[in-house]
């Protein structure tokens, strides 16, 4: 840990020393505010922007000490002001944003020389709606004529850690950075969902409770993190400052309930070290009682506590796991190593809160690159753990004699039916694996490989075989005017209503990517599956598809591949007919129907 620390401070930068005024230059499409602000404590939040003009011309404000925006959690209102010069003619319009989401209340003062105060406000005590933009960070438009020097008053006011990372960004350099930042969040969870829905399928196959609570931990803290990146409050309860303020301090208390509760289960404390075992049940009554009183106290009371309690419980997980070590449990190894990542990742994160360390990607990100890391070690100790589990039965049969023989056979059989069940959920793995996520059809690899058994019947049998090729009309054009949840609707829609008509004429229906479709009609000549296609044409185009408060219409054009039974070709040169006449059914207007042409067959 002292390691940890001692190279987060080797990668601090050095104190910048706060300017007077800051020049916007052509081409820098972005600014961190630190080196130019300066800031004054208003301990009784009681002032104006003029009055505080009146303490910066009295060199009453500082610059940010050693550099760093964090302050812990302070009572009363930080204003921080730094003077402003468009040099950029291109760039009128910039956004202010304050990377941290917690804020209560954030307000800005613009003002040009000779002017007058122009007043924004945000922060999660005002309606997710206020922000400039939709985005889990305060934000704010700011108009920057060129060559006016323009005084920047922000006031900040909040029962959360005080951190005021203020970044000033053009719109395209906002959007690409919003955009880089959103991916990383995507990654992050996804790899909790699918650690979730993973040992979610364990679980229902094994009924092993550390499975179960594994799953509480991975869903108390990803909410733990949704609300501290603000997305909880841009997704779910955008309207209900009541819910930002309780969020942070009682996802943090039931995150660490599932936490303690899983050493509990996993070490096995109650056998193995009942000292140990009383500590983590004191620590999980402490969290309970702290997340009930977290909906009554107040924020700047309830939040710091809940804090300031992770450490001591990460601690403890730490010191039961080295106890379950010492004492010959092997699983415990990895285990220990995992919370140790989540410890250093946890630990950086909270002295950032209390304005301990800097603000940098390391300590800002602590906790999601710890808690990722500690996340997947602990599946795999998991995993090492039924390993370990299965070995001590095996053990348990080769030492066994005769007088526990009964035993012996009851513990095999246990193991069997675990194994059974295992099969069960990744035979049912398989299967989803089969099929496409968003509309419940076959995917394209498992079609490609079902079209190749079918070509080799067909061979063999001598009998027809008829390949669809299907377009939904104009998609693109749907997704800009819906949205792509519409869009989705609309292909979930489509794909039902072709695969009835498939099913019915015995055929198989598969998304083969995007807003296409392929369909295997075995058995069907060319005239048949032209009328098959024309029936599932007229399926889709029946009516329209209802998405929420709209109607949608609809449309499919399709191409059609019947195979000689003399002259059977690969699945690729079927799927490339089939999409030659496709191509040939949009061209022709599109929501129709096109076979292969006789000279194109030939």
């Amino acid at each position: 840990m002292w390691l940890l620390f001692g190279l987060v401070f080797l990668w601090t930068p050095a104190p910048a020393v706060a300017q007077s005024t800051l020049t916007l230059h052509p081409g820098v499409p972005s600014y961190g505010l630190d080196a130019w602000l300066r800031w004054y404590h208003d301990d009784q939040a009681s002032r104006d922007p003029d009055s505080i003009m009146a303490k910066l011309a009295e060199g009453l404000f500082d610059p940010l000490p050693n550099g760093n925006p964090t302050f812990g959690f302070r009572r009363g209102a930080f204003w921080f002001h730094v003077r402003i010069v468009n040099g950029d003619p291109m760039e009128p319009r910039w956004l202010l944003v304050q990377e941290y989401p917690l804020s209560d209340h954030i307000d800005i003062y613009v003002r040009p020389t000779g002017g007058y105060w122009v007043h924004q406000a945000s922060g999660d005590q005002l309606p997710f709606r206020n922000r400039a933009i939709r985005y889990r960070h305060p934000n704010f438009r700011i108009d920057l004529p060129h060559g006016e020097p323009v005084d920047l008053l922000v006031r900040v006011q909040s029962e959360s850690s005080m951190q005021v990372p203020l970044r000033l960004f053009t719109q395209a350099a906002f959007t690409e950075q919003a955009r880089d930042a959103q991916l990383g969040i995507g990654l992050y969870y996804g790899v909790l969902l699918a650690l979730f829905f993973y040992n979610l399928i364990l679980w229902a196959s094994l009924r092993d409770a550390s499975y179960f609570w594994y799953m509480f931990h991975i869903a108390g803290f990803g909410m733990v993190l949704f609300c501290l990146n603000g997305l909880a409050f841009e997704y779910l309860w955008p309207n209900s400052t009541w819910l930002q303020d309780r969020c942070v301090p009682v996802s943090i208390c039931i995150a660490q309930v599932g936490m303690q509760q899983f050493t509990r289960d996993f070490l096995g404390l109650r056998n193995l070290w009942r000292s140990g075992d009383r500590l983590c049940q004191g620590m999980i009554v402490f969290f309970v009682l702290w997340g009930i009183a977290s909906l009554f106290i107040p924020y700047r009371i309830a939040t710091p506590v809940a804090s300031a309690g992770v450490l001591p419980s990460v601690a403890l997980i730490v010191a039961v796991s080295l106890v379950a070590n010492r004492r010959g449990y092997e699983p415990a190894r990895m285990f220990l190593f995992a919370w140790f990542m989540f410890l250093a990742g946890t630990t950086a994160f909270t002295l950032v809160a209390f304005g301990i360390l800097p603000k940098l990607f390391f300590t800002e990100y602590g906790v999601q690159i710890g808690s990722a890391l500690e996340m997947i070690l602990l599946s795999f100790a998991l995993a090492y753990r039924y390993a370990a589990l299965r070995n001590e039965n095996e053990r348990i049969v080769k030492d066994a004699n005769e007088q526990l023989e009964i035993k012996v056979e009851e513990r095999t059989a246990e193991l069997s039916r675990a194994l059974d069940q295992l099969a069960s959920a990744n035979t049912r793995l398989q299967e989803s694996n089969q099929r496409d996520s968003l509309t419940g059809i076959y995917n394209r690899h498992y079609f490609h490989e079902l079209l190749e058994r079918q070509l080799y019947d067909a061979r063999e049998d001598l009998q027809h075989l008829a390949v669809l090729m299907i377009d939904l009309d104009h998609f693109k054009r749907i997704n800009d005017t819906y949205g792509h949840l519409v869009g989705d609707e609309c292909l979930r829609a489509a794909a039902a209503r072709m695969s009835a008509v498939v099913a019915a004429h015995g055929g198989v229906l598969a998304r083969f990517g995007g807003e296409e479709f392929v369909a295997a009609l075995p058995g069907l000549d060319a005239a048949q599956a032209v009328a098959v296609a024309e029936e599932v044409r007229a399926s889709v185009a029946a009516e329209p598809v209802a998405a929420g408060a709209d109607l949608v219409k609809v449309t499919v054009s399709i191409g059609v591949h019947a195979l000689d039974a003399y002259r059977i070709a690969g699945p690729d040169d079927a799927l490339r007919r089939a999409d030659e006449a496709l191509y040939s059914a949009k061209s022709g207007g599109r929501n129709c129907v096109r076979p292969v042409l006789a000279a194109m067959d030939a």
